[in-house]
């Protein structure tokens, strides 16, 4: 691959990352609005409607249609990265604040290599387990205060949000094949078509339909946001997947806790203490050292 398809990969990545943090926000300011199945399905029925012209653009004039197999793996993968991993997250967010959820959200890229090494697709090297070890470290310090809490306290909003990073880790790995095999557009279309049918029918215990008929307009708006950046953001997400290993490209995700921490304090008035820094720092660099190629594939890259 040359060097300007590798930089605008990871270039998304970086997008993808910030748009990620920037939705957590968002969605915890609405979360107590519009009940997480309810927003995850508007979230990603805006996001498809984004996408659908784009794709339909790409898939202009003769093209033989994906085997039914393919179509109903991207259709469960779709379902599991943006059904009931948003789900979850957005479950976890009526527990926990934007910023912790955010570096619990962040062991996604450690979660994707062991699972990419249980699979044979990625090989653990002293320096990636090094960065496993940091950035666990660095989830520790941020949930330091519960970790010495007393046992009265529960854990649903923690594990949730952890639960949803384990669900993208899956699926991120899973997804490459069929990303190499057809247009990122039209794949991104597809896998949240599939699940916002889905979550169209979960949603319907929350009383969606008289639901959204009942969300001011700032809520909206927030809705809106989170719908549109969700839509670009995944296509940036697929598109580096498709030109990047899935370790790597989830290692931008270290920057979604750094955006969630700075505009959940300017925008919801959530504290930033030090120790909160202290942990972004070190989840920070645990996903570099983990994820950092070795200088032998740096020289073939560069060559």
């Amino acid at each position: 691959m040359g060097a300007q398809a590798l930089n605008a990969a990871l270039l998304a990545a970086a997008g993808a990352g910030v748009q990620v943090g920037a939705a957590i926000v968002a969605s915890r300011f609405v979360v107590d609005t519009v009940p997480p199945l309810t927003l995850a399905m508007l979230r990603y029925a805006i996001g498809f409607a984004c996408l659908l012209p784009f794709a339909l653009l790409v898939l202009r004039g003769p093209r033989p249609a994906p085997p039914v197999r393919d179509l109903l793996a991207m259709a469960a993968l779709g379902t599991g990265q943006f059904g009931i991993l948003i789900a979850l997250l957005n479950f976890g967010l009526q527990h926990v604040a934007a910023a912790p959820a955010a570096l619990i959200f962040s062991l996604f890229p450690l979660l994707t290599l062991l699972l990419g090494a249980a699979l044979g697709r990625e090989q653990v090297q002293p320096r990636l387990l090094a960065g496993v070890l940091v950035s666990i470290a660095g989830v520790a310090l941020a949930l330091g205060p519960k970790l010495q809490a007393a046992s009265g306290g529960h854990w649903w909003g923690e594990a949730a949000v952890f639960a949803s990073a384990c669900v993208g880790a899956l699926c991120s790995v899973l997804y490459r094949p069929y990303l190499q095999r057809y247009p990122t557009v039209p794949v991104s279309a597809f896998a949240m078509l599939a699940s916002v049918l889905f979550l169209a029918l979960a949603a319907l215990a929350e009383g969606w339909p008289a639901r959204v008929t009942a969300v001011p307009g700032v809520a909206w708006a927030a809705v809106a946001f989170i719908g549109v950046s969700s839509g670009v953001g995944y296509f940036w997400w697929l598109y580096a997947l498709k030109h990047e290993s899935p370790t790597r490209v989830t290692a931008f995700l270290a920057l979604n806790p750094v955006t969630a921490a700075v505009l959940g304090w300017l925008l919801l008035r959530e504290p930033l203490p030090p120790r909160l820094l202290g942990a972004v720092a070190l989840i920070a660099a645990g996903l570099v050292l983990a994820t950092r190629a070795p200088s032998g594939e740096r020289q073939a890259r560069a060559g």
